[in-house]
Order: C-alpha cells, then structure tokens, then sequence
C-alpha cells in the first residue's frame, strides 16, 4: 500500500471538492502555508481512516501536529503497523 499516494489522493480531492488552487506537495510543503483549514485537515483524517482503516492521531501517546506534508504521510507510515492485526 502506498500511502503518500493515498494521502495525497485525498488531499487533492478536498482541494476540489472546496474549488481551491491545491500547490505542488512536495516533502517540505508546510501544511499551514496551504489554503485548507483546520475543518479541512479533520475531514482529511476521517477520510483516510475510513480508507485506511486507522487514525494514527488517536493512536498517539502524545499528540503532534505535523508541519509538513512528508511529517504527515510518515505518521500515517508509522502507525499503519500498530493499526493492523497480527497474523
């Protein structure tokens, strides 16, 4: 599962869905420096715990905020080991 593809899908998607100008997201692209809000970024992480079974925030011992857009997908990336089953 690719999930920097997946997180950027969804973003992308929002960026339509509100007719905003979605910017290049590149590893250092500053999360606030984008035009999607706060209520933006909470459908954002709903969306992909549906797609991908897990909210790696409600995972946390300690919640962070990411800054940048590789910060994000990596946390996603950290998290999808502990939010699957064991076989």
């Amino acid at each position: 599962m690719d999930i920097r593809a997946i997180v950027l899908e969804e973003l992308l998607v929002l960026f339509e869905e509100d007719d905003l100008a979605a910017p290049e997201f590149e590893d250092d692209t500053l999360l606030l420096e984008t035009d999607l809000d706060s209520l933006g970024f909470a459908v954002l992480v709903t969306r992909l715990e549906e797609r991908l079974g897990y909210d790696p925030f409600s995972l946390m011992d300690e919640p962070i905020y990411p800054a940048t857009f590789k910060e994000f997908v990596d946390i996603y990336g950290q998290f999808a080991s502990e939010a699957r089953p064991s076989t």
